[in-house]
């Protein structure tokens, strides 16, 4: 059963990937600040924002993880086709931009070169997590973005505890 449920899995998170692709850019900045509040950053339903446009300095949305929004989180969300992996340069641009906050989401729907990983985690004044597009779609599967049940199913085991006396 675990063999067909992982098959269902990666394939429900392929029709959620060609989604995604299928929809515009200002679409996914919307959806990583929506997952990223699932996730449970922030401090209500309203406290991520969009802020990405034209020419937005590298930072596509903001949540706030307070109240008074004293402590914030940016985010930098590139839907790339898969062959287009993330260098090191997005990420200095990245970090680059991120003014008044050492805390950085760095989402893609294609992958990051070594170089970009390897610059992310050198930061030592600013903690920089990266999601590609293989966690995305598991982040979204775990903590149901893009999806709703239809159907759940218990599977059982015999209670030792009642037949082995």
């Amino acid at each position: 059963m675990q063999k067909y449920y992982d098959s269902y899995l990666s394939d429900l998170r392929e029709q959620l990937f060609q989604k995604i692709m299928a929809n515009d850019p200002a679409f996914f900045e919307g959806l990583v600040v929506e997952l990223l509040l699932r996730l449970g950053y922030g401090h209500g339903a309203d406290a991520g924002q969009v802020v990405g446009r034209s020419h937005d300095g590298g930072i596509d949305g903001v949540i706030n993880e307070d109240r008074l929004g004293l402590d914030k989180i940016y985010i930098q969300a590139k839907r790339y086709d898969t062959k287009q992996k993330v260098g090191s340069k997005d990420v200095q641009a990245f970090v680059g931009a991120m003014m008044g906050t050492n805390k950085g989401v760095f989402i893609t729907t294609s992958s990051f070169t070594k170089a970009a990983v390897a610059y992310a985690e050198s930061q030592h004044e600013k903690s920089i997590s990266l999601i590609d597009g293989e966690m995305l779609t598991k982040l979204m599967v775990k903590y149901g973005v893009g999806i709703r049940p239809i159907q759940s199913f218990d599977i059982y085991e015999i209670d030792p505890e009642l037949f082995d006396l």
